[in-house]
């Protein structure tokens, strides 16, 4: 139970009471400031506080959306604010120092007094979320008239309608928009009237996908039949785990943790799923599979760290920001190229529905290729754009930017050892990264597996990629390291697994990846909610990219002519990473510094 601390008098026939009730808050009241600090002061430090003017017209929900979302440590409307337990000392602060703050100036009326606090908490340093309202009313009318008005004015508008459109994210896919979030949106509703969380109804999601890949792998065609109506279901229920959060404002670190990752193991266990009905058939389609993920996550990898190395940019002079944010609003003013440049990059959506009816229609090699074409050319799109765009750029990057880049490119202490080394090479480091991955994956391709030419290109590599993180990625493409470095290791996994013609070398290899690839969205995750990189041991402790590209060239180097060896350590390796990956990320996600956010991730 939170509290509510109503100041000043009641005003006649209002609903206050019954509404602060509804949202979970025990009301209390109090005269002015003064007795409603003595009242904060009897609330249990643990509990969230809201203090409301008694006075307050407005729509039920816009209250829910000021005093119950649990993301930000303060929020405000019109007449209503309140303080989660960490800002709890600064409003004590702030109703100390009220009776100044709402003084009344010569010629004005006295302040409103959830206002001044809202102020003076901005002031002592907590941010005061302020969200947006659209045609929600809150406000503290001055008198009789003006409430009679903000009373019509909550009348005409209906408080559900504008919840349920809220629900919906504003920019969603093409597929989404027309054809899941129009009745998604209401099965989210009948969700919260029956007590259902979003985690709940993510975990169903999981659940459908993976029986969904389950009836894939068996490789007959009602399997494939039902498989693609099942990812479709999963898919609904993905977008509705989303717009319960929103509808009911249920906010959580669990959830953030569930959202970001549920969504990939979704798809790459449905990958797998195709892989193993193929194989029922006789069609080997794991090196498809594995090449879709690779690229899949490569593209996710280009998105993050373009969109990192940009997020100070509004407040940077001479960056680009505000000329391609000016570019980007006049193509949304034309309803075509909105749908079309959403369509073009195969967000989530669309890329479910085209997996789900390529899966029911045709064979999963089909499947992949239509991946695979599908998303080359959504990221070529998409990568030179922003090529264009930051070629452009005359400022560097902030400090913070810079410093999520350093994150993204998962450096192991090679790399960091190899930049000490090479600190004094000219070479920029998009040029360095470029350098060091061709090298790579050149030698993998070309030199004969199992020869130790591929481990001394990958010594070449960490050389490499140790100087492109030498110093601060502050330059114009220096978010182009991270991407770089995901298709080097992962390219090279790739590659070897599949140039060695040992036995179940390729299923192998999409587990390491597969654990790999984990522990980078993770890492972006983490850092989108504002707690930073995974621990620097644990960086240490998996390698790095440039380390474990390293070992799985040595252990080809030693074990491709041994039988099933080499699939055999691919195996350990992918099974001691993700031991280690999601114990660490279940222990912080679980723990009480991981943000309570639902994260929009991918476009859906």
């Amino acid at each position: 139970m939170s509290t509510a601390i109503l100041t000043g008098p009641p005003a006649p026939g209002s609903s206050l009471d019954a509404d602060l009730r509804s949202l979970g808050f025990d009301v209390r009241r109090a005269a002015g400031a003064d007795e409603a600090r003595t009242l904060l002061a009897a609330v249990p430090a643990g509990e969230r506080v809201a203090l409301v003017d008694a006075r307050f017209v407005g729509h039920r929900h816009a209250l829910r959306l000021a005093l119950t979302d649990p993301r930000f440590p303060a929020a405000a409307v019109p007449g209503a604010l309140t303080a989660q337990p960490e800002a709890r000392p600064a409003l004590a602060r702030a109703l100390t120092a009220a009776p100044a703050l709402t003084a009344p100036a010569a010629a004005a009326p006295e302040r409103d007094l959830t206002e001044a606090v809202a102020d003076a908490l901005d002031a002592d340093g907590v941010a005061v979320h302020r969200p947006a309202l659209g045609t929600l009313v809150a406000t503290v009318p001055a008198d009789a008239g003006a409430r009679q008005e903000a009373r019509a004015a909550v009348d005409a508008v209906d408080d559900e309608a504008v919840r349920l459109r809220s629900a919906v994210k504003a920019h969603d896919g093409f597929f989404t928009t027309f054809f899941i979030s129009p009745y998604s949106r209401y099965i989210a509703r009948w969700c919260a009237r029956r007590g259902l969380t979003p985690n709940q109804v993510t975990t169903a999601s999981l659940l459908t996908a993976l029986i969904a890949a389950g009836c894939a792998a068996t490789g007959e065609r009602g399997g494939y039949l039902a498989a693609g109506v099942l990812l479709l279901v999963s898919f609904v229920l993905d977008c509705t785990d989303g717009q319960l959060a929103r509808y009911a404002l249920k906010y959580s670190t669990m959830g953030a943790w569930l959202d970001a990752t549920f969504d990939r193991a979704k798809e790459y266990a449905f990958y797998a799923g195709l892989a193993l009905g193929a194989a029922r058939n006789g069609d080997d389609v794991w090196t498809l599979a594995l090449a879709a993920m690779v690229l899949m996550t490569c593209r996710h990898v280009v998105d993050f760290a373009f969109n990192e190395s940009n997020v100070d940019d509004a407040a940077t002079p001479g960056s680009t920001a505000k000329t391609s944010l000016a570019l980007s609003s006049r193509l949304d003013g034309v309803g075509w190229t909105v749908w079309a440049r959403r369509m073009i990059i195969l967000p989530i959506g669309e890329r479910w529905a085209m997996i789900a009816v390529l899966t029911a229609a045709t064979s999963p090699r089909i499947v992949f290729w239509a991946l695979i074409v599908g998303c080359a050319f959504a990221a070529c799109y998409t990568t030179a754009g922003r090529l264009l765009r930051s070629v452009k750029r005359r400022a560097p990057r902030s400090d913070r930017a810079a410093r999520a880049l350093a994150d993204l490119a998962d450096s192991g202490p090679l790399a960091l050892l190899a930049g000490r080394i090479t600190r004094r090479l000219p070479a920029p480091a998009p040029v360095a990264a470029l350098l060091g991955a061709a090298l790579m994956l050149t030698v993998a391709v070309t030199a004969p597996v199992g020869g130790w030419a591929t481990v001394a290109a990958a010594g070449g590599y960490a050389l490499l990629a140790g100087r492109a993180v030498a110093r601060p990625l502050k330059g114009a493409l220096d978010w182009l390291v991270p991407p770089l470095f995901r298709a080097a290791e992962y390219g090279t996994v790739l590659v070897l697994a599949a140039r060695s013609d040992v036995p179940q070398a390729v299923p192998a290899a999409f587990g390491l990846v597969a654990a790999v690839a984990y522990h980078h969205y993770d890492t972006v995750y983490r850092i989108r909610g504002g707690t930073g990189a995974p621990p620097a041991w644990l960086v240490r402790i998996t390698g790095g990219h440039e380390g474990r590209t390293l070992l799985v060239t040595v252990l080809a180097a030693l074990l491709v002519d041994r039988g099933d060896d080499f699939t055999l350590a691919l195996t350990a390796l992918a099974g001691a990473l993700a031991l280690v990956v999601l114990v660490e990320s279940i222990r912080f996600w679980v723990s009480s510094g991981a943000p309570a956010v639902h994260d929009e991730g991918e476009t859906a």
